[in-house]
């Protein structure tokens, strides 16, 4: 079975609204198996995502510069722990919490654009899984992807745990490791101090052979000459890759006071954070009593009314049956009545006849 093929059908369903998935899984199995009954298998093998992941995977198709920017946020902080910058680590932690707020929020607004609406818990998931995407180059990965089956948690310590998160894993790229600037070491991409970029790597000229000799041999009674500095024989050309390593400062040891600052500051951000959210929840946790208060005097208002009404309803019921009792007692007195001067007419109609 073709891997390809299976991420792209994948691809395809994981970008329909979450209750479309089963349907078109099982249409696209269909179609799979009239030329390969191993793809159609595994079509009817995709897990549907859960409300939270799929909220994600609108996020990462519908918004992926809301991501990227959360990708790059999580480079940099990488790179500034990798440094030792506490100072940069504590801003771009605060970045990085208004920006996974924000974040949140457009992602609860894409899923309703899509169909399904999502509760505050699971917006608290998918802002969990924003966060995991900043903490871990694999988790950037998973969430770009856009085929999440579950959502995603950072611990702060170890790798995210991607495993069984991602549909069709297999085909997934490589995950984009960010720069690791050190001190006294330049950046991929960045020449060495003093040296240019262009001309830093490349290999230097061997020597021309002195006195017009021949050229020197490459034995060993070469390399015995070159050993005991023999001057009719220049030394062996050093390998430009070593020649650069050897010139490169050794990056000094991060001393136990800067590892003590950087851990200050990861627990300090990692503080902020969690006092952040802490707030957030218990707004959130207030809002919904208020709520809750609003709705229980709404409700014993409405018990009320419903009792008044009760009352009023059974209090008309009786009134209708008595006026309904008076009613048939008066149209019987009415026909009675109606029978009564029907015959005073004909007793008035025999004795005029009479006298006539």
């Amino acid at each position: 079975m073709d891997d390809q093929a299976l991420a792209e059908i994948a691809e395809g369903l994981y970008a329909l609204p979450l209750d479309d998935f089963i349907a078109a899984r099982a249409a696209a199995a269909k179609e799979a198996a009239g030329w390969d009954k191993d793809l159609a298998a595994a079509v009817r093998a995709l897990p549907k995502p859960s409300v939270a992941a799929w909220a994600v995977n609108m996020l990462a198709r519908h918004e992926p510069g809301v991501v990227e920017e959360l990708a790059d946020v999580g480079h940099r902080m990488q790179a500034a722990q990798s440094a030792l910058d506490a100072a940069s680590l504590r801003e771009l932690a605060r970045e990085r919490r208004t920006m996974l707020s924000a974040a949140a929020d457009t992602a609860r607004k894409v899923a309703e654009e899509h169909g399904r609406s999502i509760s505050g818990t699971m917006a608290g998931d998918v802002e969990e899984t924003l966060r995991a995407l900043t903490a871990d180059p694999g988790a950037a990965v998973a969430v770009r992807s856009g085929r999440l089956l579950k959502t995603l948690t950072a611990d702060g310590v170890n790798a995210v745990d991607i495993a069984g998160s991602v549909a069709v894993p297999s085909v997934l790229p490589e995950p984009d490791l960010p720069p690791v600037p050190v001190k006294g070491v330049p950046a991929k991409g960045v020449p060495a101090k003093g040296v240019p970029a262009r001309t830093r790597m490349k290999e230097r000229p061997t020597p021309a052979p002195a006195s017009g000799g021949p050229a020197r041999k490459h034995g060993a009674a070469g390399r015995g000459a070159a050993t005991r500095g023999d001057p009719a024989k220049p030394p062996l050309p050093t390998k430009p890759r070593l020649e650069a390593v050897r010139q490169a400062p050794r990056p000094p040891s991060p001393s136990a006071l800067e590892k003590a600052r950087i851990a200050l500051a990861e627990a300090q951000a990692a503080e902020e954070e969690a006092a952040a959210r802490a707030a957030e929840l218990q707004a959130n946790a207030e809002e919904t009593r208020n709520r809750v208060a609003a709705l229980q005097e709404e409700t014993s208002a409405l018990r009320n009314r419903l009792k008044a009404a009760d009352e009023e309803l059974e209090r008309l019921r009786r009134a209708l049956g008595n006026t309904s009792a008076e009613a048939k007692q008066a149209v019987r007195a009415a026909d009675k009545a109606a029978r009564t001067a029907m015959l005073a007419q004909e007793r008035v109609l025999r004795f005029g006849n009479t006298r006539s």
